[in-house]
């Protein structure tokens, strides 16, 4: 499949000024970003993600290695490739006295798209502006902002799209709206890349996750191939009676008492059957209130990877 991006040994070292000491954002890493995937780029805060996505914008200057977009490099192309990708920051900037309306217009036209070709009132209607397509910019919601940046980035029908943390202090309903609609523009072939804190969106939506973490790669794997990398269960077994000491029936499967009345079993599924386990609870004879499983989850791995805690 041909790749959307690709990333070749970037490099990238911010000097530091009046005596500090430089800054390494980057270190010579390597992504590949399949043609009509949703990619998630994770890692902390001050990983390199953002420095990343500025370079493939144009908004930063790289120190070494090479990035091509589309099949454009970045820099013996630089027109062509800015016209292949569609950002969404961070940020929500805006002037203030434009409208929706006059936004997409007016970013249309920076983009060189000729009337006939132009998208407004699509693009408007797609992320549920056309009601406030003549409202002043600060009149609009925080969430009606976000959705503006996104029909901002579209305008000029890139076949890449990134999303620099989309989602970031928005209510639920929106959040569900918004990835609504970038599942429909992956479906009809543009290629998405997200950046996000919550990793529980990363696992549903994303095809593929890179995990960067002091300007390096530490995984870039399909997702559930990432999900198999710790292939851990947990069990947990709640009963009536009051424990002071793990049953000796258990004690084979590496229990430990969380509570007088709960058993934590940590288990791999690949080495423990989960029936041997049920077998010797009952044959401890002890009442069993209730029983629930914890599965491992991309928070799980990510703060492996990157050593976070929280």
């Amino acid at each position: 499949m041909q790749a959307a991006i690709e990333i070749e040994k970037l490099d990238k070292v911010y000097k530091g000024e009046k005596g500090q000491p430089d800054k390494h954002a980057l270190k010579g890493i390597d992504l590949s970003v399949p043609a009509g995937s949703i990619f998630g780029l994770l890692g902390p805060n001050g990983a390199g993600k953002s420095t990343c996505i500025n370079i493939l914008a144009g908004l930063v200057n790289k120190t070494s290695g090479r990035a091509s977009i589309w099949g454009f490099d970045i820099d013996a192309n630089p027109r062509n490739a800015k016209a292949s990708i569609g950002v969404v920051p961070q940020e929500l900037t805006f002037d203030a006295f434009f409208t929706p309306r006059e936004m997409l217009e007016l970013q249309a036209g920076m983009y060189g798209v000729k009337g006939a070709g132009r998208r407004t009132e699509e693009l408007l209607k797609a992320v549920r502006l056309e009601d406030q397509a003549d409202a002043y910019a600060r009149t609009l919601s925080g969430g009606m902002k976000r959705r503006l940046l996104v029909a901002k980035a579209m305008v000029h029908d890139p076949p890449v799209l990134i999303l620099d943390e989309p989602t970031a202090g928005v209510d639920i309903e929106l959040r569900q709206q918004l990835w609504m609609y970038v599942r429909e523009l992956n479906a009809r072939g543009v290629t998405v890349v997200l950046t996000t804190h919550y990793l529980e969106e990363a696992e549903e939506l994303c095809d593929e996750i890179a995990i960067i973490n002091h300007g390096e790669v530490v995984a870039c794997e399909p997702t559930p191939q990432l999900l198999r990398r710790i292939d851990e269960k947990e069990i947990i077994i709640d009963v009536a009676e009051t424990l002071d000491a793990v049953p000796e029936a258990l004690a084979r499967f590496h229990a430990s008492l969380v509570t007088p009345n709960r058993l934590a079993i940590q288990m791999s599924r690949e080495t423990t059957c989960v029936g041997a386990v049920l077998d010797a609870a009952l044959k401890t004879e002890l009442t069993i209130n209730d029983i629930s499983t914890n599965e491992t989850d991309l928070e799980d791995i990510f703060l492996q990877l990157t050593g976070s805690e929280g």
